[in-house]
This record gives C-alpha cells, sequence and structure tokens, in this order.
C-alpha cells in the first residue's frame, strides 16, 4: 500500500491570562491501509481513532509536550499498545499533562520511525519548548514542523516566542535547508511549502519579529482562534531537564 498523509483538526478551550479562547490543532496521521503513525494527538482520542479507523496504531509521536498537543496521547495510543514518543528535555513537560506516566520512547536528533515503507527522520527544532522536535518525511515531500514554524512564521507561546535564537537557527539549519517543495505540515494551521517561507528568514533575523504584541501578528490573534497555540497560566518552561 502507498503510504499517505491525513489531518485531523480538533478544537478546545485554553485559558491566557484569564481568558478562554478557543484553539485550534493539527493531529497528523501518516500511513497506509494497514498501519498508521499518529503525530501530535490533541484532545480528542475519540475523533482521532475514528479517523485511524481498523489500522493499527504503531506509535504516537509528541513533536513537543504541550498539554493541548498531547491529551489525546494516551487514548490514542492505548488502543493497539502503541509507544509513545517525545523528546527528553519535554518529559517534564509531558508530566504536567500525565502525571503518573512517561513516555516510552525518547526521540534523539535523526532518530528514524519506519511505517507503510517509509520513514520520518527526528530533527530537533528546539524554541518554543526545549524539546521540540519536526519529522521529516523524504519520500513523501514532507515535514511535520509541530508549533516550530507555521505557515505565517515560527510559532509562539501565548503570542511570545520563548527563544527565538534557538528557534530560528533551528529553522534555518534544519527546515530552511530542505527543498523548497517540501510541505510544512504545523501543529497549527494550514499547511504550506518550505519555499514560501524560506525568502522571509533574513527580514525575520534582521528584527521583523520583534515587537510581540503589536502589529498584524496580534491583530489576528484577537480576531481570529488562536493559530499559534497555547500561553495558558500554569505552564512552566524553566523546568528540570
Amino acid at each position: 500500500m502507498t503510504a499517505r498523509i491525513e489531518r485531523v483538526v480538533t478544537s478546545g478551550p485554553v485559558e491566557i491570562e484569564g481568558v478562554e479562547h478557543k484553539v485550534e490543532n493539527n493531529t497528523w496521521i501518516i500511513g497506509d491501509d494497514d498501519e498508521v503513525i499518529v503525530i501530535d494527538p490533541a484532545r480528542d482520542a475519540e475523533k482521532i481513532l475514528e479517523k485511524v479507523g481498523d489500522r493499527e496504531v504503531l506509535a504516537v509521536i509528541c513533536t513537543h509536550g504541550l498539554p493541548d498537543h498531547v491529551g489525546g496521547a494516551i487514548e490514542t495510543a492505548a488502543r493497539d499498545e502503541a509507544v509513545i514518543a517525545v523528546h527528553p528535555k519535554d518529559k517534564r513537560l509531558w508530566r504536567q499533562t500525565w502525571e503518573e506516566t512517561w513516555p516510552d520512547i525518547e526521540m534523539e536528533d535523526e532518530g528514524l520511525f519506519a511505517v507503510a515503507g517509509v520513514e520520518l527522520e527526528v530533527l530537533t527544532t528546539p524554541g518554543v519548548t526545549a524539546g521540540g522536535v519536526s519529522l521529516y518525511c523524504e519520500e513523501l515531500g514532507a515535514v511535520f514542523t509541530g508549533k516550530t514554524l507555521l505557515a505565517d512564521g515560527p510559532g509562539k507561546l501565548g503570542g511570545e516566542y520563548p527563544a527565538l535564537a534557538d528557534q530560528l537557527t533551528a529553522i534555518g539549519e534544519r527546515l530552511f535547508t530542505l527543498a523548497h517543495q517540501t510541505r510544512v505540515l504545523p501543529a497549527h494551521g494550514e499547511e504550506c511549502l518550505i519555499g514560501d517561507l524560506e525568502p522571509q528568514f533574513d527580514q525575520w533575523l534582521s528584527g521583523s519579529l520583534a515587537g510581540t504584541g503589536e502589529g498584524e501578528g496580534e491583530a489576528q490573534i484577537e480576531t481570529t482562534p488562536l493559530m499559534d497555540g497555547r500561553g495558558a497560566a500554569g505552564i512552566k518552561l524553566n523546568l528540570d531537564e
């Protein structure tokens, strides 16, 4: 069977500074008619498993450990006793959602996952979280970028960049070295191509992303569902590794 990529969009409330917002999350499914890997199982495991159908879930991979992205991980994995993979630097962030469990696999840079005749290569892309990763599938010409890179630029956490220098380094060295026709499949919003975003990189480096909370990006956050995800109260990013 030929491997393919499918998307499940889930949504739910996130509280930021006492204000509740609706956030939409992408969960990606890659596989064929027999087996799949689920990437970023957000919130609604029932909806995700309905899309999976009777195919076997081999693994659940979390590109980062933020709560709204791992909320469906345990239930999604449990049905087929699939393994759950998280980067070790996000393990304690994972524990803010799943206090009594640890992931089965600690991902490492350039690690590989195989499904339906294709491979997913782990690319460490920290910035929004210390353990953020992207997953590159050369055979399908796609990279799952989590919160690192969205269609409108680098992803944020509650309207801010926790570690912008690290994030831009990861984008430049790990993502913008991919072919321009590579599909960017993020954790929020619509997909785009590497070639759509790469020409903006010099502007980002020169400071066009400064002034968080102002300008067009902030206006979008105020008037539309939060597409850059979560800045929820109670999430601590200065956790011990």
